[in-house]
């Protein structure tokens, strides 16, 4: 894989600088990034901005799973169940070494809403719409299994459990592979790019837009062809800035996170806990060294940049997980952290946020754009694709007559397959003897990055003076491999050292801080800025603790 740095970001904009695409696309999270993938798959000229740091809204602020969605089939929406097992299955395949198989317990009491035998018609239909074809079908549990299955879990009134398949994933992570196979197939992105304004020919068309670089602080034009918005919960404010007369499309939906230890909540699998008089569920995933709890779904109409939780959402998730395991006795102490999100959903006229579908729209405006809005992580895929299906229409017939067929169901990184995993995973030993490192950190990496290891240890050979921490050399990957300038960001979307760990990773930010400020040559007043961001954002999470 090529290099994904901050240089290559000043390449990127140079070149956009200097060229006319075909499509540019606004928003680097999980939709633009993977309609920049398909986009350059087919032979189109690509640029990609976003204002932020890649995945820096929802993408990097979900569940982190993969999933049919469960709840879904009560809403008779079973083409977007099949929909989202079809593609649960392709992610799989492409992405081995971030979507992950995990089993989830759904246990079922005597004032269940969901009785025992209407959930195993559901669980068979779920089997079913994923054509047989999940890591493993569902299984029934007893009282007694559920509880050796789970044991912390309420007993009273225990009438038995559902057992089914689903996937877990490293949300973040799979926003900037895709980003990196779409620059690997010749896509321009750059992070911390804003679009200011548009720029329209005499028939009222969009041919360009401003965009300002907000690290130098320069203004520069990006032409294209077409435009496509894919900025989620921004779809609205986008439409506002660039169109006269733009109506609303969106029901912005507030969604936290809690995380614990595993200690104090040791999962082995995940739990589905039902939230019957709402009619939605509520997720406890074990994932590395934590726990996450959530979520909740509440309508959210404030500043999208500062969405933080509130004591009220943690008395809510708190009270659900009290529910469902009382012995544990958890408390706002226990909390290791929270973070959270807002769901871009479509606005259908549900009465409920919860009720709210989660159908994407794609809307071709007739000024030159295409956005897509809503729909599920797990799809994104597909979406991307339909995406493009649907601006394609804007191009002339000669330069469709020479596009290639999407080829998005190809492994997002050919160096992370599950055969090069095997690959690197037989060469840790001699890795070891090579460079000194030990077998635990090069066995970290590998789980992480695979084949990737490899280059990335010939970049630290060069570095030797930064150390052998695991951390220090995840973000030595974080800074060449996928375009990570501030050191906020590697705490908050390139690790879960922020989310996992009771420190946070604060007694790293000295050692961190200086191979930052190695790598991309920072003085030592930025420095100071960059440590005081991470302490500045660690604190607005957990306000709510005031």
């Amino acid at each position: 894989m090529k290099e994904f740095s901050f240089r290559t970001r000043q390449a990127q904009i140079a070149q956009m600088k200097s060229e006319e695409f075909d499509f540019v696309i606004v928003g680097g999270g999980i939709n633009g990034a993977g309609i920049a993938r398909d986009s350059a798959s087919r032979g189109l000229s690509v640029a990609l901005v976003e204002a932020n740091d890649f995945g820096f809204g929802t993408s990097s602020r979900s569940s982190k799973l993969v999933h049919g969605g469960i709840r879904y089939l009560e809403n008779l929406e079973f083409h977007l169940v099949f929909e989202a097992l079809s593609e649960r299955r392709i992610l799989f395949e492409i992405a081995p070494h971030l979507v992950h198989p995990l089993r989830f317990v759904l246990p079922i009491y005597r004032d269940s809403r969901v009785g025992m035998l209407k959930m195993g018609l559901g669980m068979w239909l779920y089997d079913a719409l994923s054509l047989f074809q999940a890591p493993e079908l569902h299984e029934r549990l007893n009282p007694k299994e559920t509880v050796e299955r789970l044991p912390m879990v309420k007993e009273e009134g225990l009438l038995g459990s559902y057992v089914y398949s689903d996937a877990y994933m490293d949300d973040d992570r799979l926003t900037i592979e895709t980003l990196r196979s779409a620059h690997e197939l010749g896509a321009c992105c750059a992070n911390y790019v804003e679009a200011v304004r548009g720029e329209f020919d005499g028939e009222g068309s969009l041919r360009a837009l401003l965009c300002r670089d907000k690290l130098s602080g320069e203004e520069f034009w990006v032409r294209a062809s077409h435009f496509l918005g894919a900025v989620g919960p921004w779809t609205d404010q986008l439409g506002t800035k660039i169109f006269d007369g733009w109506k609303r499309h969106l029901r912005p939906s507030k969604g936290i996170h809690i995380t614990l230890s595993r200690e104090r909540l040791p999962l082995s699998q995940a739990m589905v806990m039902a939230v019957d008089r709402e009619k939605r569920i509520i997720f406890a995933i074990p994932r590395n060294d934590m726990i996450i709890i959530g979520t909740t779904d509440t309508d959210f109409s404030n500043d999208l940049n500062s969405v933080y939780s509130s004591c009220d959402d943690i008395d809510y998730l708190l009270k659900v997980v009290g529910e469902y395991f009382p012995k544990a006795g958890l408390t706002g102490d226990d909390i290791v952290m929270s973070y959270a999100g807002v769901r871009p959903l479509v606005d259908d006229g549900s009465q409920t946020e919860s009720g709210t579908s989660r159908e994407h729209l794609i809307l071709r405006h007739p000024q030159n754009m295409t956005l897509v809005m809503g729909g599920k992580y797990t799809t994104y895929r597909k979406m991307s694709e339909e995406t493009v299906d649907a601006a394609l229409g804007t191009l002339s017939r000669s330069r469709l007559g020479a596009l290639r067929p999407s080829s998005t169901k190809s492994s997002l990184n050919p160096l992370c397959t599950t055969d090069n995993l095997a690959r690197s995973i037989q060469k840790v030993r001699r890795w070891s003897e090579e460079t000194g490192l030990s077998g635990e950190t090069l066995n970290w990496l590998v789980q992480n990055h695979a084949m990737e290891v490899e280059p990335l240890l010939e970049i630290w050979e060069r570095r030797k003076n930064i150390g052998t921490s695991i951390w220090a050399l995840e973000a030595l990957f974080a800074i060449h491999f996928t375009m990570c300038l501030h050191l906020v960001d590697f705490y908050q979307r390139r690790t879960h050292l922020m989310l996992a760990y009771k420190g946070h990773g604060l007694e790293l930010l000295k050692e961190l801080g200086a191979l930052f400020a190695l790598e991309l040559q920072w003085s030592d007043s930025e420095l100071v800025r960059e440590i005081d961001q991470v302490k500045e954002h660690l604190a607005l999470e957990l306000d709510w603790r005031k």
